[in-house]
């Protein structure tokens, strides 16, 4: 019998295109709160879609009863820097209380993995309400590991090109309105990663669950300062852009892991890309000398940058 995988947050951006990739193995029921127009796309991307509010423990009953999912991803979020600064009891209500109600039921239901989808924004030093309520799901989900038959982990990655609400799409929108494109952070340095590489990150977690459970598993990836995206787009594009106040929350860099989790982090790899296993519990006995940041790994160049910027899902495009 095919295995159920139920993705929470599974209309929006990155959720429809894990129904996509895990549908030729499993069952896959992707689940959110968002409108009808969503919850139809999902539908036919060939998964069944059913709607949840993860901050509503009851509505996650609902749709664990309906679907009986051996497999969870959890990728429902509050995921906006500036948003959760603004208004923090959605971010917490979504990112904390709906994680610890995603577990709970997981557990209460007898599911076999579930899968927790983080930010870099989680690693320390963390500077907003967004990467703190993150935080606290990896946390959660990795003490929970070990209590009960059901195992959890935690993948982490960067910023997703072309995700909903993400720098790109709203430039594209700004550089066809106006021709001029506004940065708040033009010095500011990110990671950034491909909707296909976040997909594969999951992916790699649920197919290693036996090595991951317990862990928060990220990998290596490229870095870009935003004035040279800036400078890219604009050379193949025309236009300009200006800078703008900033937004509470931002840093300048981003890390794969921070300084503070030198301790619990090793090394492992899966395929031949080289990835980190974060264990919040447990120490390393020989662990990595040197946290990871947007600052000191390697930059995408010029045509990486061009590919991502030319590449848009094809409702932005």
């Amino acid at each position: 019998m095919q295995r159920t995988v139920l993705v929470t947050g599974g209309t929006g951006f990155l959720g429809k295109r894990l129904g996509l990739a895990l549908k030729k193995d499993f069952n896959v029921v992707l689940s959110g709160r968002n409108n009808k127009q969503n919850m139809i796309a999902a539908e036919f991307s060939g998964c069944r879609a059913l709607p949840l509010d993860v901050a509503n423990i009851e509505s996650v009953r609902d749709v664990f009863a309906e679907a009986r999912p051996h497999i969870v991803v959890h990728a429902a979020a509050t995921k906006f820097v500036d948003l959760a600064e603004k208004h923090p009891m959605e971010c917490i209500d979504v990112n904390v209380v709906g994680s610890q109600n995603v577990a709970r039921v997981a557990v209460e239901k007898g599911a076999e993995v579930v899968v927790g989808v983080s930010t870099d924004k989680a690693a320390p030093p963390i500077r907003n309400i967004y990467g703190l309520s993150k935080a606290v799901m990896e946390k959660m989900f990795c003490s929970m590991n070990g209590k009960t038959p059901t195992r959890f982990c935690c993948v982490r990655y960067g910023n997703v090109a072309w995700s909903t609400g993400s720098v790109l799409p709203i430039w594209k929108k700004m550089h066809e309105r106006t021709g001029v494109i506004k940065t708040t952070g033009p010095e500011m340095r990110r990671f950034f990663f491909t909707v296909d590489e976040a997909v594969k990150l999951v992916r790699t977690a649920i197919d290693n669950i036996d090595a991951i459970s317990g862990n928060i598993l990220t990998r290596t990836m490229k870095s870009a300062q935003i004035e040279a995206l800036l400078k890219v787009w604009i050379k193949h594009k025309g236009g300009s852009w200006e800078k703008i106040a900033g937004r509470p929350g931002d840093r300048l860099d981003e890390f794969i892991f921070g300084e503070a989790e030198l301790p619990f982090t090793s090394e492992c790899k899966y395929g031949d890309v080289p990835h980190y296993a974060i264990s919040p519990n447990t120490r390393i006995e020989r662990p990595l000398k040197e946290c990871v940041s947007s600052a000191n790994v390697e930059r995408l160049s010029e045509q990486e940058i061009l590919a991502i910027i030319n590449d848009p899902p094809l409702e932005e495009k």
